[in-house]
């Protein structure tokens, strides 16, 4: 571990935010655990100087032998406090891609290497977990972010602290690491045909009886006809759209941004992420077009984490 400067040691933010991240495990010692009284700790610091001077003025040995014992105590409790969380080493894990709206959940693995039991211990933010390490256990545990919207969520600095064991002292280490988690476009909820499909293929997956097949959408225009107009677009308030029809297909589906329904950029990069997840279940072949990104019509877990990473990542 490099050594910290003078004036790195005693920057204010180190003490929220902790220090820069670096790769691979941490392990918690004296520059990394902070510890101050608790709300409770100084009543009772408070509580042990008031007895004192109640034995200085009144000369009671009593209260002396009191006073003493509790500050004893009160000191002594900083060393089990500091203890709890010192020597523990923590690593990152690898997090799992979410869509935008979800929680995403960042993996901790901490290991209580020595033959100590390590109780009462939390992370901040997660009221739901408390930790009890045994000796020379390896704990998995979890961090969790809310996700508002596409792209990178940074986990940021995670806070593992304790009161343990009589609440008087609150010890903490807060931690950074390059913990990041990728967050797809949330999934359009509008129902809306794809805008091409294989031959015979609808987005329902139904052929059209009786005459061509089902070949995408267009912008509704003067004379086209009634009988062609996507009602259940125009119901939810997507828009006037025609279904066009065709003779021939190349049995192959390209979602493209340019020519996908919406309202902005954001808006179509959700259907489209709604595109791909149904294109997907239905077994078909599809490819993906944006600005500078082309991957070719497939299918597959693979093809649709490919597909869902370029959304994610889009630029205009």
């Amino acid at each position: 571990m490099n050594a910290l400067a003078l004036k790195e040691r005693f920057r204010l933010s180190r003490f929220v935010l902790g220090e820069t991240a670096v790769p691979g495990p941490v392990t918690l010692n004296h520059r990394r655990i902070f510890i101050l009284p608790t709300r409770r700790g100084l009543g009772f610091a408070l509580l042990t100087a008031l007895l004192f001077f109640i034995g200085f003025v009144y000369n009671n040995n009593l209260v002396y032998l009191l006073s003493f014992l509790l500050a004893s105590i009160f000191f002594i409790t900083t060393v089990h406090s500091f203890r709890s969380l010192s020597g523990l080493v923590i690593r990152e894990g690898i997090a799992k891609p979410v869509f935008a709206g979800e929680t995403a959940a960042f993996p901790l693995h901490i290991d209580n290497p020595s033959a100590m039991l390590r109780p009462q211990i939390k992370v901040a933010g997660q009221d739901e977990t408390v930790l009890s390490l045994l000796p020379d256990s390896q704990n998995p545990a979890f961090v969790y972010r809310n996700t508002t919207r596409r792209g990178w969520c940074e986990a940021g600095t995670i806070t593992l602290y304790s009161t343990f064991p009589l609440g008087l002292f609150r010890v903490w280490s807060p931690l950074r690491f390059d913990l990041r988690v990728l967050v797809y476009p949330k999934p359009a909820a509008a129902d809306l045909p794809f805008p091409q499909a294989p031959l015979g293929m609808s987005s329902e997956g139904a052929s059209q009886k009786g005459g061509d097949d089902f070949y995408g959408l267009k912008n509704y225009e003067a004379g086209d006809s009634i009988k062609h107009i996507h009602w259940k677009a125009y119901a939810k308030g997507q828009g006037v759209f025609s279904k066009q029809y065709g003779g021939d297909s190349s049995g192959e589906l390209w979602l493209d941004l340019d020519g996908t329904p919406g309202y902005d950029a954001e808006e179509r990069l959700c259907q489209l992420c709604r595109w791909v997840l149904d294109a997907e279940k239905a077994g078909l072949n599809y490819g993906l077009c944006l600005p500078g990104v082309r991957l070719a019509p497939a299918n597959g877990a693979l093809h649709r984490q490919s597909c869902l990473e370029a959304l994610a990542l889009y630029t205009a």
